[in-house]
């Protein structure tokens, strides 16, 4: 099968599609033929091994323990395993997995859920990661009320264009920051008002959010905290600004240190992937709650493109790899 191989970290740049052998399903898995597969920041970390801090944190010491980047997944059920209950071949599933990048992939059974009726492989690939990054952030770090002023940064992107859509949902009065480029998009998902981060600074003085969901990564504690209510909440997602070692944690980390020490709680999200969470996103997909936005897509051989693309700060909503067409 066709996979992009990754034997060393290395520059998205470097990344070479390759051969490898089919996987073989083993207890509690479910073989998949990929139809899509979700691109987060989190791969190019992956590719990079960049900050270095994260292959202390489990990506790996020396080389990368993935040999194939990816972990958003959308397809079809091709195989299962001893023990699967729930899936079925020719089920059409979405969730997440190791090594995605792939036109096969072997993922556990509770890894996944049966994709949303009336949403394509390509959309339903977009969820996984940044859907839970969204929900755990706004539901469980910012403890979300109905009736809340709720500012999300970085609102057209991947995490971004959730968090709005999921905190509107909740009953928040939604506030987007993003470029005047994208600005109508958050809009049309449910923000009531929105910010051109170009043209006029959301912590002026003049406006304070119970909430605050940053997830652009790249303004300092003390700026943000201008824009917070005296007992908001402000959660930080992810940092993709920064040196080699840290990359931008540091600031993550002075914000648990500071956050016992003022009246306003500074929260740190530190998302995983869970089968509850998943079901969930999938009830609010079928529900027409959420939608999932697709900024465009590429084809498996041309990741390094996509990749490039992502780094530049250019989506609307998310990137996915196209492995084959629907049908």
């Amino acid at each position: 099968m066709k996979a992009i191989v990754l034997n060393a970290y290395c520059s998205p740049d470097q990344l070479e599609l390759g051969d490898l052998d089919q996987p073989v399903p083993g207890d509690g898995e479910v073989l998949l033929r990929v139809h899509a597969a979700g691109l987060d920041q989190g791969v190019w970390h992956v590719v990079t091994g960049l900050p270095h801090l994260v292959r202390l944190a489990g990506v790996g010491v020396r080389r990368p323990k993935a040999g194939v980047p990816g972990m958003d997944v959308a397809g079809r059920v091709e195989a299962v395993g001893a023990n699967v209950t729930r899936f079925r071949p020719g089920d059409e599933v979405f969730g997440t997995c190791d090594g995605s990048y792939a036109e096969y992939v072997c993922a556990k059974e509770d890894g996944l859920a049966h994709k949303p009726a009336g949403i394509t492989f390509e959309q339903a690939a977009a969820v996984p990661v940044s859907g839970f990054a969204a929900l755990q952030g706004v539901r469980d770090k910012g403890r979300i009320r109905a009736g809340q002023k709720v500012l999300v940064i970085g609102a057209g992107g991947g995490v971004g264009t959730y968090a709005v859509q999921l905190a509107r949902t909740f009953g928040a009065d939604v506030t987007g920051v993003c470029s005047g480029a994208k600005a109508d998009l958050v809009r049309s998902i449910g923000a009531g008002d929105v910010i051109d981060y170009t043209r006029e600074d959301f912590a002026d003085g003049t406006r304070r959010y119970d909430l605050i969901l940053d997830t652009a990564g790249n303004r300092s504690l003390s700026h943000l905290r201008r824009a917070l209510a005296p007992r908001g909440t402000l959660v930080i997602v992810g940092a993709e600004v920064g040196g080699r070692r840290l990359g931008g944690v540091d600031r993550q980390i002075r914000a648990m240190f500071l956050s016992p020490f003022v009246p306003q709680k500074l929260a740190v999200l530190l998302s995983s992937p869970g089968p509850a969470d998943l079901r969930t996103l999938a009830e609010l997909i079928e529900a027409g709650k959420v939608t999932p936005v697709v900024d465009r897509t590429y084809p498996l051989a041309e990741v390094p493109e996509a990749i490039r693309y992502l780094r530049a700060g250019h989506p609307a909503g998310k990137v996915v790899i196209k492995v084959r067409d629907e049908r």
